[in-house]
């Protein structure tokens, strides 16, 4: 996480000094349609609500979080649109919980494919983005309980959930383009989920 917030700092400070560089420069200042590749890195935050797998006892549950990648390829149609497809991992968050019956931890491993429609507004380098698509996710939950010979309830699924977020980027050398992003993923049983992002991408 130190690491996380130092290098978001370093991206705000780095616009900062190109958008005082480039404040009068009005026009997009890379390609405006094509093709792109990228990549990023950040944090997902696991913010269940409830837990089918321990049945109806549920009491309370600590959210978490975990290390997250994804690789994403889309076409920019014009400066204002996009269509992109992401492969997303958000790690292994585990979360401790209590019932009414006994105590444990729950573990997620999520990761899916996440198709998503862009809207950007360009500010010369600097651009606003928005996004909105669905995740196709496979849901590995592994419950561990705290009773004699520690049990452990396995379950596998897969789910389609809303996915939303958007953020800041800036363009850089014509074709790189480096953003911070936040995602909102509604994932089942644990609606509040989200995730923060720096990432890059090379526009063709």
């Amino acid at each position: 996480m130190r690491l996380l917030h130092i290098t978001a700092a370093a991206l705000a400070l780095s616009m900062g000094c190109i958008g005082a560089a480039l404040a009068t420069d009005t026009e997009p200042s890379g390609p405006v349609s094509g093709a792109y590749v990228g990549a990023g890195w950040g944090q997902f935050n696991l913010k269940p609500q409830n837990i089918s797998d321990v049945g109806n006892g549920f009491a309370d549950i600590a959210n978490s979080h975990d290390n997250a990648f994804k690789v994403t390829a889309g076409y920019r149609f014009m400066p204002y649109f996009a269509l992109e497809a992401n492969y997303v991992d958000f790690g292994n968050p585990s979360s401790p919980f209590t019932t009414s019956g006994t105590d444990g931890n729950y573990r997620l491993h999520a990761s899916g494919f996440a198709p998503m429609g862009v809207a950007t507004l360009p500010l010369g380098a600097f651009e606003l983005f928005g996004k909105a698509g669905w995740l196709f996710s496979n849901n590995n939950v592994k419950v561990y309980l705290n009773q004699p010979g520690q049990q452990v309830i396995q379950s596998s699924h897969s789910s389609s959930d809303f996915m939303w977020g958007g953020g800041l980027g800036v363009t850089v050398f014509r074709h790189l383009n480096i953003n911070a992003e936040y995602d909102r993923i509604q994932l089942e049983n644990a609606h509040d989920s989200d995730a923060l992002w720096l990432a890059a991408q090379w526009r063709f």
